[in-house]
């Protein structure tokens, strides 16, 4: 029984069913559409929302130190991603990698995880994105009513309480109509709001550089000491810790270069293609982050983080301190939006596309893999989690989910470094079109530095992931270890 818990997908099977073009998902993308559903899906909410909340909470200025680490932890992990993607091109990222070197319970395990990453991944922009909405309706004199666009648990300094938060229910039942059309029509609309949204990244560090306030900056590594929050949740704030906290916090930003990953089956040349989706995506946003986080926390200040500017925190930091550049805030806020767009597309992708993987494996039920008769889409796992994702959306605050977030992708990325040490030790012989390199070393780094970003979120967060984990091992015991296709396969 223990060994069968263990028993691992023949990477015969796998490369089997990534063979059945007829009866599977189509291929239609390629190194130039995986670069932009990496951008696409990296630079979002991480960037224009946690940035300012990590300064808030955690870092101060020293948040550019955190978005390093979380760079160095994500490129340990992008080098592993990069090499299981070369050799194994198949829909479900690290579900899949996996299940072909730790097992099918390991593979439920991330499999369940990976719900963290994308599907409330998908839920924390989408209510940024509300956020944003009503920023850009200000400029019209308008505004959805604060009970409207945010959630139960959520209070406004003047003592209005939230309801629901209907525009983020609104834009995430848009995209995954969108997505149910199919995987290049959506990548279509990803690749013009990539470009545009990096254009405005681009401009704000070039024209914000002027108006940065030394002052702000000083000390840029502050003080160690503890800081509560609006909601009464105690932080970490300045010195070491501080950093890791932040680190912790703003890896959300990096969440997206693995959903490149789970586009596998539906890429052309996927063994070429995929590293250079992979490694291109984080490369680019890494760089971008550093510079876009030192100006930010330059322009505005840390108290204007934790009061008037934690909502929409760079428009605000642009329309108060930017003398002269009114136009391009409103040109930012229409831009967040559609990159914000983007971001939960690929998020929304990502995770039915997992889901199909462990559908066709019989861990979770057939109806998550069920493909549309003329779009040869899962239209029925978009619509399942359109439901879940838009219930977190409407009645989770954002720090909540965001973290949980975060949370379940430094987990998923320390089992895939792991994954690729077990490969080249079980299957060295195997034709890797991409190989890690300096393994052990190298997965080792990324196991460690991920880890620590995990220790610097801290407790609560500990025990939202227990608490999840635990309630997907009662369905995997109740339901997948019944229905798995490989568990059957090896009782005949």
């Amino acid at each position: 029984m223990i060994k069968s818990l263990f028993a691992v997908k023949p990477l015969k099977q796998l490369m089997e069913e990534v063979s059945d073009d007829s009866h599977g998902l189509k291929r239609s993308l390629t190194a130039f559409s995986l670069i932009a559903l990496g951008i696409g899906a990296i630079i979002g909410a991480g960037l224009f929302v946690r940035t300012a909340a990590a300064a808030a909470n955690n870092a101060g200025p020293s948040v550019t130190l955190g978005f390093i680490v979380a760079g160095i932890g994500c490129a340990f992990a992008g080098l592993c991603y990069a090499e299981f993607a070369s050799m194994i091109p198949v829909a479900g990222s690290a579900y899949t990698y996996s299940y072909a070197t730790m097992g099918e319970l390991v593979a439920w395990i991330i499999g369940w995880d990976l719900v963290l990453e994308y599907a409330l991944g998908a839920a924390t922009v989408s209510i940024a994105w509300s956020e944003y909405l009503n920023k850009l309706l200000g400029y019209f004199n308008a505004r959805i009513p604060y009970e409207w666009s945010h959630s139960p648990f959520e209070v406004s300094t003047t003592a209005i309480h939230g309801i629901m938060n209907i525009p983020a229910l609104f834009i995430v039942f848009l995209l995954s109509v969108l997505l149910i059309r199919g995987a290049r029509e959506s990548a279509l609309v990803n690749s013009i709001i990539v470009v545009t949204k990096v254009a405005i990244v681009i401009l704000f560090i070039v024209f914000g550089w002027s108006f940065i306030n030394p002052a702000n900056h000083t000390p840029f590594i502050p003080a160690p000491t503890t800081f509560v929050d609006a909601q009464g949740v105690s932080h970490h704030f300045g010195g070491i810790m501080g950093i890791l906290g932040a680190a912790g916090v703003v890896f959300f930003a990096f969440i997206g270069f693995d959903a490149v990953s789970t586009a596998a089956q539906e890429t052309k040349n996927p063994k070429k293609a995929l590293p250079i989706g992979i490694l291109g995506s984080l490369v680019i946003c890494t760089v971008l982050y550093i510079l876009f986080s030192f100006v930010l926390t330059g322009v505005a200040s840390l108290n204007d983080f934790r009061t008037v500017g934690k909502e929409a925190s760079v428009t605000f930091a642009i329309q108060t301190y930017m003398t002269g550049f009114g136009w391009l805030g409103k040109l930012v806020t229409i831009a967040i939006l559609a990159g914000f767009s983007s971001v939960i597309l690929v998020m929304l992708y990502g995770q039915s596309r997992v889901f199909y993987s462990m559908s066709k494996d019989g861990l979770v039920p057939k109806i998550f893999s069920d493909l549309h008769k003329k779009f040869r889409t899962p239209y029925k796992s978009n619509l399942l989690f359109f439901g879940f994702v838009g219930m977190f959306s409407c009645f989770i605050p954002q720090d909540i989910v965001g973290d949980m977030t975060s949370i379940g992708t430094l987990f998923a990325f320390m089992l895939v470094s792991a994954g690729v040490w077990i490969m080249r030790v079980k299957n060295p012989e195997l034709i890797r079109g991409f190989r890690t390199p300096l393994v052990p070393l190298v997965p080792i780094l990324g196991i460690l530095v991920c880890g620590a970003m995990i220790f610097g979120l801290g407790w609560a967060n500990w025990m939202r992931l227990f608490i999840w984990m635990a309630i997907g091992f009662c369905i995997y015991f109740s339901y997948g270890i019944t229905h798995s296709v490989l568990r059957k396969s090896k009782l005949k």
